[in-house]
């Protein structure tokens, strides 16, 4: 087990010199969003080098910021800027306040540098496409509300970042919303979202009731004084809000169907942001789960399942942007696991959520290439021998496909390799499905590189005879392909060690770390063999066969239900929106009959007593009198019997 010390306490100093610029970092992507969304055509001739430079200036404004911290002392690494009085309601003071520390750090880094070389890739990506302008600034708003997200100071800061990022996404996904595909997927993501964005609402909320503040340290220092039932009930609602943005079950629907974005959207999503704010926000809270057993052990069983969830999925898609997106939802969950696992595990999360930022986007954006070359097919099993024809393109994306399967020395094998040691040593089931994972892994990413590269190839059309003609990408998209090739190889290395542990220890505390049940070389010897043998498989099963170029009927159940995404939206539809639509319909049905019967039916007698109104008001003139000569008959009559 691992020993666990005093829950940390962030005590930040004003900040001053060059982090007084972690405003800047914002304002930069948030001013190119403005710039290129409202200056509307004007701009769309220089628009794509203008979100790309913003971006850029970004990440140069975060990299200064991050030396500097370096050189301070471990004590001393945590800045707070108070910018303005956000609102102030009743006994509820917000400011619009920004907080770097280690963690922000190096998020900035990764949201910055990792989108920065989506924004040149995109150039080329979207060269043709006639609303290139407008999505250089919705990309510009996503790296803005994302680094909003990680760089706030208090929960409600976060929160703001946190509907961006949900804006964002949503325009993004829907971005060519001529396709009904993708107008639905962006729907759906959106809604999703919100299911997960109550739970953040709540847990807001609680925190202010609980410590009449929503401030990291104000939190931090009130948790002493809650109930571990309180806690639990926040630490559970953070929990809820977590699996909407990063994809975890029973909130995952809407990852696979986001694959109707852009291919550099997709890219962004999974390597840099949304799906990590999820991981970072556990991570953050630290604080409330190392006090909130109940609700640390759910974030673990939710990670384990959806580790699972996500690999057996990546299994059987043919569409090679869907197959790594399953891929992410595992990854995801990885890092989900070691959030879980506390103290011990918080800073692996974080490598790995860096490691897996520069191999997913290395992938997805060379998914994306060869999606140029083969005339934006996506389905694998069209493809076949493309190493050849698009050189640049195999070579970065083998490196992104070792770094994820945890070939020794690339970055993945670092990362993910410390969570699985972490979960053996905390709890050996926890451990053995993270193993599983790694060995499932293996097998779907051999499969699709076979399928994509190898094998033979599958390119022309049975009916027309019709092929592409597949060809390298220009410069401006291998660029950065080479670039995260090189991060998906050397940036395991460069966080290896103890040095995460002790960046991050300021932020989530330290933990005695001991060896898991068996020696850490053993272990990380069966980890490599489990990974062989997935590599094997795929080879077996998939590189030694015909590789159809349709899909077979006759598949095994699993099989089907892992093309069905293991029925997630079939599961959530009967538990979630057919009970929800059972109850909504009593309520309805007496809205449609009470209610509106009332409103309808005083609307049919005003109409009737109009009608019979409207026959006396004729327009004869001698009905006029003979009605005035009658009434006055009648007040004479009144009259003689009142008198009688």
């Amino acid at each position: 087990m691992l020993t666990t010390l005093t829950t940390v306490v962030p005590v930040p100093a004003a900040a001053d010199g060059v982090f007084g610029l972690a405003w800047l970092v914002i304002a930069l992507p948030l001013a190119g969003a403005a710039i290129l969304l409202i200056g509307g055509r004007f701009t769309d001739r220089w628009g794509h080098l203008l979100g790309t430079a913003t971006a850029l200036a970004s990440f140069g404004v975060g990299l200064a910021m991050f030396f500097a911290l370096l050189g301070e002392e471990s004590d001393n690494r945590q800045y707070y800027d108070h910018l303005w009085t956000w609102f102030q309601v009743g006994g509820l003071d917000v400011g619009m306040d920004l907080l770097y520390d280690p963690l922000s750090a190096l998020f900035v880094l990764l949201i910055t540098g990792v989108g920065s070389l989506i924004h040149i890739y995109s150039i080329g990506y979207m060269a043709h496409d006639a609303r290139r302008r407008r999505f250089f600034g919705y990309l510009n708003l996503f790296i803005a509300a994302m680094l909003m997200l990680v760089l706030a100071g208090n929960y409600l800061g976060v929160f703001l970042g946190w509907e961006g990022v949900g804006l964002a996404s949503y325009l993004l996904i829907g971005f060519w919303q001529h396709k009904d595909s993708a107008a639905a997927a962006s729907k759906k993501a959106f809604v999703m979202n919100r299911v997960g964005d109550v739970g953040m609402v709540l847990a807001i909320s609680l925190m202010f009731v609980t410590f009449g503040a929503t401030g990291f340290a104000a939190v931090a220092a009130g948790v002493g004084g809650a109930s571990e039932s309180t806690l639990n009930a926040i630490g559970l609602l953070l929990l809820l809000g977590a699996c909407g943005k990063s994809a975890q079950v029973p909130l995952q629907g809407w990852l696979l169907d986001a694959m109707e974005g852009p291919t550099p959207v997709s890219a962004l999503i999974h390597a840099a942001t949304m799906v990590t704010a999820g991981v970072y926000l556990i991570t953050r809270s630290n604080f409330i789960f190392e006090n909130a057993p109940a609700a640390q052990t759910a974030v673990v069983v939710v990670a384990v399942v959806t580790l699972l969830w996500g690999a057996i999925i990546g299994c059987a898609k043919d569409d090679i942007k869907k197959a790594l997106a399953g891929s992410t939802m595992s990854q995801i969950g990885y890092m989900m696991l070691g959030a879980g696992l506390g103290v011990a595990g918080y800073a692996f999360a974080i490598f790995h959520l860096i490691t897996h930022g520069f191999f997913k986007a290395n992938m997805f954006l060379g998914a994306g290439s060869v999606m140029h070359a083969m005339d934006d097919d996506v389905d694998m099993r069209h493809y076949g021998a493309l190493r050849k024809f698009v050189p640049v393109t195999f070579l970065t994306f083998a490196m992104g496909y070792l770094a994820i399967i945890g070939f020794p020395g690339f970055s993945g094998f670092w990362s993910k390799d410390k969570l699985i040691e972490t979960a053996f040593a905390e709890n050996t089931v926890v451990g053995l499905a993270a193993l599983l994972g790694a060995g499932i892994t293996a097998f779907y990413m051999t499969r699709l590189m076979l399928m994509t590269f190898f094998t033979d190839k599958r390119w022309a059309d049975p009916e027309t005879g019709e092929e592409p003609h597949p060809h390298e990408s220009p410069a401006v998209m291998t660029v950065p392909l080479i670039v995260l090739a090189a991060l998906s190889i050397f940036g395991g290395v460069m966080l290896a060690g103890d040095w995460i542990i002790e960046w991050l220890e300021p932020v989530v505390g330290h933990a005695e770390h001991h060896d898991p049940p068996i020696p850490a070389l053993a272990l990380t010897a069966i980890i490599v063999a489990v990974v062989a043998v997935g590599v094997a498989t795929a080879w077996f099963t998939i590189g030694r066969s015909e590789v159809p170029r349709t899909a077979p009927s006759d598949v095994s159940p699993l099989t089907k239900a892992a093309r069905a995404d293991l029925y997630g939206d079939a599961i959530n539809d009967t538990l979630v929106v057919a009970p929800t639509m059972s109850l909504a319909r009593g309520p309805q049905t007496f809205d449609d009959t009470f209610v509106d019967g009332a409103v309808e039916g005083q609307g049919l007698a005003t109409s009737g007593i109009a009608g019979l109104l409207r026959k006396v008001q004729n327009g004869y003139v001698r009905s006029y009198a003979l009605s005035i000569l009658l009434g006055a008959a009648l007040v004479v009559l009144a009259l003689l019997a009142v008198n009688w």
